[in-house]
């Protein structure tokens, strides 16, 4: 078993400790669509990150779980929100917690669940805390202006591909980076390498999000990929192969993709085909990819920087790199 795993398991260890508190609280409506989110699954990459943070530093990793736990609380507390807002059916292939309560006790399960995130923390130790508060709570706040900006784009048409970038940083990238910089408090780095190894998690965020964009129009597995293939085509999202299949397209292509976007009655299946058409014809899937691979390449650049174990850094590295090559 290699160390990431065991990091894994200390932490869903930890989660299952935490979920059989829930079981425990009441009102049942309240606390119940908390527990079925966090009983989902999912890759517990953020998690992961603050563990594997506070070990590279040179401490025991289980002195992290809270910092861990929050991010974790923090996430799926947005993934709630987020799939009220896109309206989607399925999330990690199941109903999303509005579709299989309703909407009101989802807003309601959210919010409690952004609170006991910012609750676990108090754990530390003075010190420890205002340091975790500070970082923690300006990532929250930028996840919330990445969402309202997402929500702006929707009624633009002069969005350009660096305002969709800063965009997926703050909704996306910038929780990542806070998990390991998380983790590093926790390990009482220093402040230099807070930063490195916090522009390396948000720059593989920013990576990991337009590889999301590719798979989320031409993964052909649905239950890998975990939600509705083509979700984003069919919310007519502004995504990055959209912004760019703009820039590039001619007259008569941009115009055929306006009618697709502007449709108000849709077969799901003809709309994505025929935009799969014009992203083919003008090559945006790999633009996409060579995107990724640039902020792949800053991630790694700054992950080289950072002052820890030459052997625990390449294997963080090693897992970064192939946490990118998701199944499609």
């Amino acid at each position: 078993m290699n160390t990431f795993e065991t990091h894994r398991q200390l932490f869903d260890s930890h989660l299952e400790n935490y979920k059989a508190d829930v079981n425990l609280r009441s009102p049942r409506e309240l606390y119940e669509p908390e527990h079925y989110i966090l009983s989902l699954g999912g890759k517990r990459l953020r998690p992961l990150l603050a563990l594997i943070s506070c070990d590279l530093f040179g401490k025991d990793p289980s002195h992290a779980l809270n910092s861990a736990l929050c991010v974790e609380l923090f996430h799926n507390f947005s993934l709630i929100h987020d799939d009220i807002l896109d309206e989607a059916p399925l999330r990690r292939n199941n109903p999303t917690v509005h579709t299989k309560w309703n909407t009101n006790i989802a807003i309601l399960s959210g919010d409690v669940m952004l609170v006991k995130a910012f609750e676990v923390l108090k754990n530390y130790d003075a010190k420890e805390f205002s340091q975790l508060f500070s970082i923690f709570s300006k990532t929250c706040i930028e996840v919330c202006e990445g969402q309202q900006l997402d929500m702006n784009f929707e009624n633009t048409n002069s969005l350009t591909v660096d305002e969709y970038i800063q965009m997926i940083t703050k909704k996306t990238a910038v929780l990542l980076g806070c998990s390991l910089q998380m983790g590093a408090i926790n390990s009482g780095a220093s402040k230099i390498d807070q930063e490195h190894i916090y522009e390396f998690g948000k720059h593989l965020g920013i990576a990991f999000q337009l590889l999301d964009d590719t798979l989320d129009a031409y993964a052909t597995d649905e239950k890998s990929f975990g939600k509705q293939i083509g979700g984003d085509i069919l919310a007519n999202k502004k995504t990055f192969l959209v912004l760019k299949a703009f820039e590039l397209a001619k007259v008569e292509q941009a115009k055929k993709l306006h009618e697709l976007m502007g449709q108000t009655k849709v077969v799901p299946d003809k709309k994505i085909q025929n935009t799969l058409e014009i992203f083919n014809e003008l090559g945006v899937k790999a633009l996409c990819e060579a995107e990724a691979d640039k902020h792949t390449k800053i991630a790694i650049d700054h992950l080289l920087k950072v002052s820890a174990d030459r052997t625990k850094l390449k294997a963080l590295e090693t897992f970064s790199l192939a946490l990118l090559k998701r199944n499609t």
